[in-house]
């Protein structure tokens, strides 16, 4: 083959390079945001994110040195750029601070996926309909798997008892030692205030229970949309997209720390707990695990195990069966459909 005629020879190769780039050389060095505000996580709504920032409201991006790093409400982040809360204006977030807790399912059981709800909360509020619509007992154990995982104090709010005796309900549950108040369409949330005061509570349930009436009760100028239950499905519909938290007015004679924080979330119709471990579960009932340390290894502590110390301890009266029982139908949710 003849070599190329023309300005070209077939030997000068740096002539086909394509041209380096000038490109600025990196540097380890990372900004340290010393002018950073604090700021806590309010809502979040298609990559904006809705602050607090010294009691401003501030819309946020993420930075992108977060990367993939989620952003949910309840963090307390470190935000710059323009925090005045004005029309227009843009901040960005460039740090989250260490969650203490994180509330979080999956889409199913057989999803690796997990999807934080919430974090830093203190409570969760568990809120069921005694009836329109009929409770799903199934949902309320896995909200209360959630709750224990997550090292949340779990609350029962049965709603519109009005129309069905809640202690139908409360047998079931009263063996795991859960707290509880009971509601009426119009009646006094005075209980439910006094268990709110001073914590970060999340509240979550199935459609058509009555969250979002709760939470216009409990927070006047909250204006959250409220639906209503379908007459032939018995289901409710889905008036909260977004999680959002709020500040609760502070109760007679107690100041605006003591006053706390809800957060309203979507209605769920699954609560998938395929990232809850057994031995997570069994911590949370401290009486319970101290009756298990001599299990044999890989105990599910279920009731179809061999030489369970559970079991062992119902024989010599040491457990109460109640109490078992009920730990024991916890830990088969984690497994068993919820609806």
């Amino acid at each position: 083959m003849s070599p190329v005629r023309g300005r070209y020879s077939t030997h000068d190769h740096e002539h086909y390079e394509r041209p380096r780039r000038r490109t600025k050389p990196r540097t380890k060095e990372r900004p340290t945001y010393d002018d950073a505000l604090d700021g806590l996580v309010v809502t979040v709504d298609r990559g904006r994110y809705t602050l607090l920032v010294e009691d401003r409201t501030v819309t946020a991006m993420k930075a992108r040195p977060l990367g993939r790093k989620a952003v949910v409400v309840g963090d307390r982040v470190r935000v710059v750029g323009d925090t005045t809360g004005d029309d227009g204006s843009l901040a960005r977030i460039v740090e989250v601070h260490q969650r203490s807790t994180v509330l979080r399912r999956t889409a199913d059981d057989d999803d690796p996926v997990e999807r934080v709800i919430v974090s830093n909360a203190t409570q969760l509020v568990v809120v069921t309909a005694l009836a329109d619509p009929e409770p799903r007992p199934r949902l309320l154990d896995r909200a209360l798997v959630a709750a224990y995982d997550a090292r949340m104090a779990p609350l029962l709010c049965m709603t519109k008892s009005d129309l069905a005796d809640p202690e139908v309900l409360l047998s079931t549950y009263r063996s795991l030692g859960v707290p509880w108040v009971v509601t009426q369409r119009g009646g006094d949330l005075d209980e439910l205030r006094e268990r709110l005061a001073g914590q970060i509570s999340v509240m979550v349930g199935h459609s058509g229970v009555g969250k979002s009436t709760l939470v216009n009760a409990l927070v006047p100028s909250a204006h959250r949309e409220v639906g209503h239950v379908n007459a032939v499905t018995g289901r409710g519909r889905h008036t909260s997209t977004s999680a959002y938290m709020l500040r609760l007015p502070p109760l007679p004679g107690r100041s605006e720390a003591d006053a706390g924080w809800i957060v309203d979330t979507p209605g769920i119709r699954s609560f998938g707990l395929a990232h809850v471990e057994p031995e997570h579960l069994i911590e949370a009932f401290p009486d319970l695990d101290e009756m298990t340390e001599g299990c044999p290894r890989g105990c599910t502590h279920g009731e179809d195990e061999p030489e369970c110390g559970l079991d062992e301890a119902i024989t010599s009266g040491e457990a109460d069966p109640d109490r078992v029982t009920s730990f024991r139908r916890l830990l088969a949710a984690r497994s068993a459909s919820d609806h």
